[in-house]
């Protein structure tokens, strides 16, 4: 088992929660003895949780979208080819003084390789599994019945009904975890805050109104001098 406070770079945790406001369908990759045909992802200790996988996939999207409108260069993920060093295809500056990271010679990063990592870069940032704080015997199994939609009918199909398991709907779970930071720049803290505003919802079927939360944000440092960094991105 890895203990964070043991390795080489100081590593510094900070809590985060996300509070569920209708009902989460975050699907298990199998059958879980439930009658759903998705059942919902569990821990091996049953508690309802949000994957950490899913939760940095999906700051970084928001990231990225956010360091582009500053008019950073930013590498095309999760594509290895295409994202940083390699940049298969893409054009723009990327030999910037910015990403330049010690140790990496004739190398170059973009802030958000800098942060999330690549396939030559760790990662600056960990995330653990958002776990649900409710006890699993206080929530009762919730099935959903879905059908699939023929988008050129504009129909439901026949015989495709099926079953999803979520949460129980509008009872305000609370999902808790941490963010570990070791070595990451200054700019770190300032940008995943602001990538956790544009993150609504999460799971499936969001356009059916599941997995929409808000969020407790985690107390990660602020600086004036992080502001002035990523007002840069349209200086050459």
């Amino acid at each position: 088992m890895i203990n964070l406070q043991q390795l080489s770079n100081p590593i510094t945790s900070y809590e985060i929660t996300a509070v569920i406001d209708t009902a989460l369908c975050i699907g298990a990759g199998g059958s879980s003895g439930s009658l759903a045909d998705k059942p919902i992802v569990r821990n091996s200790e049953k508690n309802l949780l949000i994957p950490a996988s899913q939760l940095k996939g999906r700051l970084r999207h928001e990231c990225e979208k956010i360091a582009r409108g500053l008019k950073w260069v930013i590498c095309d993920s999760p594509n290895p080819q295409t994202m940083c060093p390699q940049r298969a295809g893409l054009t723009g500056n990327f030999e910037r003084t910015e990403y330049k990271i010690s140790g990496y010679k004739d190398q170059h990063h973009c802030l958000i390789c800098q942060i999330f990592g690549n396939p030559v870069l760790p990662s600056r940032v960990i995330f653990d599994d958002l776990i649900c704080t409710e006890e699993p015997d206080n929530l009762p199994e919730v099935l959903r019945p879905c059908v699939t939609i023929n988008r050129r009918r504009r129909t439901g199909e026949e015989q495709k009904l099926y079953f999803l398991e979520t949460s129980p709907a509008n009872t305000q779970l609370r999902f808790t975890g941490h963010i570990h930071l070791s070595g990451a720049p200054v700019y770190t803290g300032a940008l995943i805050l602001a990538g956790l505003r544009h993150i609504h919802a999460l799971g499936s079927s969001k356009s059916a109104g599941l997995g929409w939360l808000h969020w407790e944000f985690p107390n990660l440092p602020l600086e004036q001098a992080a502001w002035d960094f990523l007002a840069k991105g349209g200086v050459q």
